[in-house]
């Protein structure tokens, strides 16, 4: 008897085969191999680089940041947020906050910052200005990729109740399971419900079903970041690994997908690639500052889509209405119905936005003919991206 163990085909699936066929060469293989073993002061380096570039930090320096802590502990917790502290210091935010002004604690707290700082230097993670390295970025986007790929296959296992959307667009028919299906295409309820009826206490190969797909044709994806000083830390974080599930998915599909990061402006462009792991380390780097205007971002976005005659998408994350400009809400909506114009679908997935903030962001969707999606839980803004792609790509 053959039994079929779902999660760990899962895992390894994700860990080994995709990870290292969607990685190119410009990442560190040994970097790769360190965090898929779980080397937990490589994979805590890597968290240090990440959580950095989510608070606006491009690197710290031993002496200042310690003489920062002890003389105003409260600004520099605002600054660097508690998680990297930890990670940096070795303490949580309430043991330093209670010890930061006992001397012999300062000693051993000056001593960690420095050993912390000494290490990544070592290991090629700092330059000698103190200025996190491209190796870092590196190190930083395999630890959120794993981190994210986590995150999913813990998600899709507890979507029970909720409507599949498609890896290769709408299912359209279930089918038993045939060698050589992608593990990831399986009907779960399905499988379940088969597994049930012929009373099974674990799943075999024979109650195995699979989706059929359609899909519509391939896609030019842009992903737009607004990275506005409001969207400092936990937003920045989790738009970063909705970035990374989108990439992944869609070159998977051989789509290609783009990235702009913008604020008050332009800050950065990636053009739609199918080079994932250019992709991840570029999602990677994101920080947070300044205010917010969309019309600059929509107007690149229409530059970098292909003239060709494929579809073509914006997919647009932002907390906030557009700040900058004379008449914002009017410039922005009269850029959107220009790339509307030239083909380009639009959706909006607003996070936690006010009630003036979702009533433009469906005024952005109906002339971009996309989806707004009200994001409230953070922590799932992954499936919300994906489930806006599946929607544009089924058939």
């Amino acid at each position: 008897m053959v039994v079929f163990d779902l999660e760990k085909e899962v895992k390894e699936l994700s860990k080994a085969e995709e990870i290292e066929g969607k990685l190119s060469n410009s990442i560190d293989p040994a970097l790769m191999k360190s965090v898929l073993e779980a080397d937990k002061k490589t994979i805590d380096d890597g968290k240090i680089v990440e959580e950095a570039a989510n608070r606006g930090i491009g690197g710290f320096t031993p002496d200042l940041l310690f003489e920062q802590l002890v003389k105003n502990y409260s600004t520099i917790q605002q600054l660097y947020g508690e998680k990297l502290l930890q990670l940096i210091t070795g303490f949580n935010g309430n043991y330093l906050q209670k010890n930061i002004r006992i001397p012999e604690f300062q000693k051993l707290l000056k001593k960690n910052i420095s050993e912390k700082q000494e290490e990544m230097h070592s290991h090629g993670l700092m330059d000698d200005n103190n200025v996190f390295t491209q190796k870092g970025v590196q190190l930083a986007s395999i630890v959120l990729l794993v981190k994210e790929l986590e995150h999913l296959m813990r998600g899709f296992k507890g979507m029970k109740g909720k409507k599949e959307k498609a890896h290769h667009g709408e299912p359209v028919a279930v089918r038993a399971y045939r060698k050589g299906d992608l593990y990831r295409n399986i009907a779960i309820r399905q499988t379940i419900k088969t597994a049930i009826k012929r009373k099974r206490d674990f799943l075999q190969i024979g109650d195995l079903k699979t989706f059929e797909r359609e899909r519509k044709g391939s896609i030019t994806l842009i992903y737009a970041v607004d990275a506005s000083a409001s969207m400092k830390g936990k937003k920045i974080e989790m738009c970063k690994r909705a970035g990374v599930a989108l990439a992944f998915q869609a070159v998977q599909e051989k789509d290609d997908v783009g990235l702009i990061v913008f604020g008050k402006d332009v800050k950065d462009v990636v053009e739609p690639t199918q080079d994932f792991g250019y992709l991840l380390q570029a999602i990677t780097k994101v920080r947070a500052s300044m205010q917010t205007q969309f019309v600059p971002m929509i107007e690149r976005a229409i530059e970098l889509f292909p003239a060709d005659n494929r579809a073509k998408h914006l997919i647009i994350l932002s907390d906030a209405l557009p700040t900058v400009g004379e008449e914002p809400e009017k410039e922005t909506l009269k850029a959107i119905s220009f790339a509307r114009a030239n083909g380009i679908t639009v959706s909006l997935l607003g996070i936690q936005l006010d009630q003036n903030g979702k009533k433009f962001a469906e005024q952005i969707v109906k002339l971009g003919e996309g989806r707004f999606i009200n994001v409230k839980e953070i922590e799932n803004l992954d499936f919300y991206v994906l489930e806006d792609y599946w929607s544009t790509v089924g058939g």
